[in-house]
């Protein structure tokens, strides 16, 4: 039995450095190319295994040559890929990833299969989902199956972890269905059309989400840490410094420390603040996946250790 289902893509990312991302137009040398497995809904998975859930993936591979490595890195990361569908009729999806001198990049993603995550590998997993406590789901597959995905989990009575990325404008609705909706900056002025800069602007988003009818809403601000809103309270949870290598994966890092803080039974703020270290550690390491912290690292991270 699962304790998190994740519903959502596996990609692998083709990542090269450079001393800055490239204007339209512009060529730009390259410092450094390599292929790592990633994905967001992948990554979410594996980044709530290595802290130690217990995790299943629901979604689909192509059938290419990067199928099969993105199965085994799954469970190489202990994620269990029994619901992942390997599709013979699209490639896998990729994500291209620059990376500039300060660790900042600029993705592009094509879904191939994740563009094929159907309904009905949902109800196929229908009683993995109804086992879970918790059910995470992106916006890397299509909307109309995260939408039932929400639902099914409302009748079967898991709790959902919703985050918008990449994020388009969304109805109230689908919003709604979800017990914790996360999202970055970007993510947030889609929903709401309120641009984030700071913390006061990071609350005007944060409020307008609730006026949706959400429940729980938490907005990652990059070293500014997170925003924890619900109608009860606003609650800021800094980030601490540390060198920044990669921003790749580090919101997933997050939602994966959420969900495990959430299942070790951490009050609401406490999950942030452990979510947020998970996130922090992320983005000191190269790549999606092989930046995900260890429960040891984020625990002592958590407690005022070091990076």
């Amino acid at each position: 039995m699962a304790d998190i289902v994740v519903l959502g893509s596996l990609n692998m990312d083709l990542v090269v450095r450079a001393k800055h991302i490239p204007r339209p137009g512009e060529t730009v040398r390259g410092e450094g190319f390599s292929t790592i497995p990633g994905g967001k809904g992948a990554n979410q998975a594996a980044a709530a295994a290595r802290l130690g859930a217990k995790v299943e993936m629901i979604g689909r591979v192509g059938g290419d040559s990067f199928g099969p490595l993105l199965l085994d890195n799954l469970r190489a990361q202990g994620v269990g890929v029994a619901h992942v569908r390997a599709d013979s009729e699209a490639p896998s999806g990729i994500a291209m990833i620059i990376l500039d001198a300060e660790g900042e990049n600029a993705i592009v993603v094509a879904p191939g299969a994740n563009g094929r995550v159907s309904l009905e590998d949902v109800r196929a997993a229908s009683e993995l989902i109804r086992e879970a406590r918790y059910l995470i789901m992106q916006f890397e597959i299509p909307l109309e199956v995260v939408w039932g995905a929400i639902e099914l989990a409302r009748q079967l009575g898991t709790r959902v972890i919703l985050n918008p990325a990449p994020a388009y404008p969304a109805e109230p609705e689908l919003l709604r269905g979800a017990h914790y909706l996360v999202a970055n900056e970007s993510e947030a002025q889609i929903l709401t059309g309120v641009e984030v800069t700071d913390l006061a602007t990071a609350r005007k988003a944060g409020d307008a989400l609730l006026a949706m009818g959400l429940s729980c809403v938490i907005l990652t601000l990059g070293a500014d840490g997170a925003l924890l809103l619900t109608p009860e309270q606003v609650v800021h949870v800094p980030a601490r410094k540390v060198k920044v290598v990669d921003t790749t994966a580090a919101g997933d890092a997050f939602i994966g420390g959420l969900a495990v803080a959430l299942l070790r039974g951490f009050s609401l703020v406490e999950a942030v603040r452990y979510a947020t270290c998970a996130g922090t550690l992320a983005t000191t390491v190269l790549g999606a996946q092989t930046s995900l912290p260890t429960a040891a690292q984020v625990q002592a991270f958590y407690e005022g250790g070091p990076a």
